[in-house]
């Protein structure tokens, strides 16, 4: 559900994907090319841990020191923890508003925050060839752009309790305004990852610049974390008052507001500093041979390749029967009275599991087929919808008090949630292994930023048509009294303000997992000769000369 980082350190997995094994003497304007693997793939509750696969000289790069790069991987570090932070938050939103009863149609609407990381292709170019030499070619973007990042979450902090309305009411909830913050909020956030994962090749030395997927990994998951985890557990007053305090109290440690206004103070100060104190070395490569227009015909016409085109249809696709489980189990489970803290919290036993995972998948890829493996993996995560929609289903009978489940529930959901985890990569790490295998060497940044891009729109669009659907799929009727269940009706013709209660009769995310599910099997009958054949297909025919 949360739109949230597809998972290994210095593998292939989780949400990211780099190819770098020529990029300091390519001269390429894409060059940066740390992909997003689909943020929003990922189902409740997930820390995205981002990876790359392993490139260059790797040996190499071990056997020698950090020495006079210390303060380079520290700088780089810390810049990817701001990058998590906005999209810790936003993963964190939905949250809130499901805990204020809005409906999924706004739920749906607020998901296009999710969508920057998803198309920065369309200007990264822009970022890499448009700069002032004098102050620097990346500094150019990520002075201005941090400080806009600080403005709008101090702006954030003075308005977002109006915005978000109060719990258990979404009627002051303002759903639109709240999208475009928090989009131009992660738009920001997409146009700093271009601008940093460029610098971070020139920053680092050449024998140390593998460190830059370590430093991505490891500090945007931090980010992360810090953004969406533990601000979900501060802010809730039942987990500090259970583990934090002594005297229980009425608020969280912390509130969304004062959360914002501090990690917008942190990026105004860091960025001023960074500006200041850090200089941007000369990049021996800035001068591509290749202008805006020039990249944007290279992207081109590596969509007309005929091969490119089926396999387009297939990445748009293919994530349709996946969008009910991953998109809508988290908010069910929410709305059944699960506490979105704890739900928050099972995202922590997962982190090994999403290490680990990708390691042993990845001994099933490395061969000339990967997407064998996809196509065995894909009826199985299908299935697992139905475990999920069981799962919802089971969680209004297993409360002995509203909002309290007993501990075998809660190991049931971890045991299922592994479970599709193992589905999960099993289908992300043998989609890279084939970007890899399929991706021209002479435009691989542009090759694969492409390839993903198309990865995680077709998982995004899903996601969000999900949302938007489900409220028209659910039936409610309104108890002791004469009115209205739909949400978006008058409040005076609301059956609660009649004295009435909504009971749901049909519940729409029980349709739609099935309606998806199926779908998704017709898909696999449809398509499955088609993935074979290009999975089979000579390298030659993906190549653009």
């Amino acid at each position: 559900m949360l739109k949230k980082l597809i998972s290994a350190i210095n593998l292939r997995s989780g949400k990211r994907n780099i190819i770098m094994s020529k990029m300091p003497v390519r001269r390429n304007p894409t060059r940066h090319t740390i992909e997003e693997a689909d943020i929003g793939e990922d189902s409740f509750p997930h820390v995205p841990i981002p990876s790359r696969r392993k490139h260059g000289s790797g040996s190499e790069n071990d056997s020698r020191s950090l020495e006079g790069d210390y303060g380079n991987v520290a700088l780089l570090l810390f810049l990817y923890v701001l990058q998590g932070i906005p999209l810790g938050v936003a993963g964190s939103i939905p949250m809130l508003l499901q805990s204020r009863g809005v409906s999924y149609k706004d739920q749906a609407i607020f998901s296009f925050v999710f969508w920057p990381f998803s198309i920065k292709l369309l200007w990264a170019p822009l970022v890499d060839s448009l700069y002032l030499s004098s102050f620097g070619r990346r500094k150019s973007w990520l002075v201005p752009i941090q400080y806009l990042i600080g403005v709008f979450m101090i702006f954030l902090s003075y308005h977002v309790n109006s915005l978000i309305g109060s719990e258990k009411s979404g009627d002051g909830v303002s759903v639109y305004f709240l999208t475009f913050i928090f989009f131009m909020l992660n738009f920001l956030a997409a146009t700093q990852d271009i601008a940093v994962d460029g610098w971070a090749l020139t920053m680092l030395s050449r024998r140390n610049v593998g460190w830059a997927s370590t430093c991505n990994s490891v500090g945007q998951t931090a980010g992360y974390f810090l953004g969406n985890i533990l601000f979900l557990a501060l802010e809730s007053a039942d987990f500090c008052n259970k583990y934090l305090r002594s005297e229980p109290q009425q608020t969280g440690l912390i509130t969304l507001a004062g959360f914002m206004f501090f990690w917008g103070i942190v990026f105004f100060v860091t960025t001023t500093l960074v500006m200041i104190m850090k200089h941007e070395a000369d990049d021996p490569d800035a001068d591509s041979e290749q202008g805006i227009l020039d990249t944007y015909k290279q992207l081109v016409k590596v969509i007309r390749l005929k091969p490119i085109i089926s396999y387009a249809i297939i990445l748009l696709t293919v994530k349709i029967g996946f969008a009910a489980a991953d998109s809508l189990t988290g908010l069910k489970l929410i709305e059944a009275g699960m506490k979105k803290e704890t739900l928050a919290l099972f995202a922590v036993p997962m982190i090994p599991i999403q290490i680990i995972l990708p390691l042993i998948i990845s001994k099933y890829t490395a061969g000339p087929t990967p997407m064998d493996v996809y196509l065995r993996a894909m009826p199985f995560r299908l299935l697992m919808g139905l475990v999920y929609a069981f799962m919802v289903w089971i969680s209004h009978g297993v409360q002995s008090s509203p909002g309290v489940f007993p501990t075998s529930f809660y190991a049931f959901i971890l045991i299922v949630y592994a479970l599709h985890q193992v589905t999960l990569y099993s289908m992300f790490v043998s989609g890279m292994a084939f970007h890899a295998k399929i991706s021209d060497p002479s435009i691989g940044g542009t090759y694969m930023t492409l390839l993903n891009t198309l990865s995680n729109l077709g998982g995004n669009w899903p996601s969000t048509l999900a949302l938007w659907l489900v409220d028209g799929l659910t039936l409610k009727s309104c108890i002791g009294a004469v009115g209205s269940c739909e949400k978006s009706a008058p409040l005076e013709e609301q059956c609660t303000q009649h004295g009435g209660a909504c009971e749901t009769n049909v519940d729409g995310y029980y349709i739609e997992s099935i309606l998806l599910i199926a779908i998704g099997f017709l898909w696999y009958i449809w398509r499955y000769k088609k993935v074979k054949e290009l999975d089979r297909l000579d390298i030659s025919a993906w190549k653009c000369s």
